[in-house]
């Protein structure tokens, strides 16, 4: 079953004050709504202004920072 609505914006929010705190995860949000932040429009700005060996990189460290951990089976 899907998530809800609530559910999502409680575990986005948990996850943003675990990792930046309260107040600075307060200040993210108020970022996004007073800009008007477009994710979709971000990430291609993001990726565009990156090489594929850059993002492969990325997605290397970020892979040996946070190993797969649980019971399913790894293509």
């Amino acid at each position: 079953m899907a998530a809800s609505t609530v559910e999502i914006l409680s575990r986005g929010m948990k996850c943003l004050t675990e990792q930046m705190g309260i107040v600075e995860a307060e200040h993210f949000v108020s970022a996004i709504i007073r800009e008007k932040f477009d994710y979709t429009k971000w990430q291609r700005e993001y990726f565009d202004a990156k090489t594929p060996k850059e993002i492969s990189e990325e997605a290397s460290y970020f892979e040996k920072a946070q190993p797969f951990v649980s019971d399913a089976i790894r293509l």
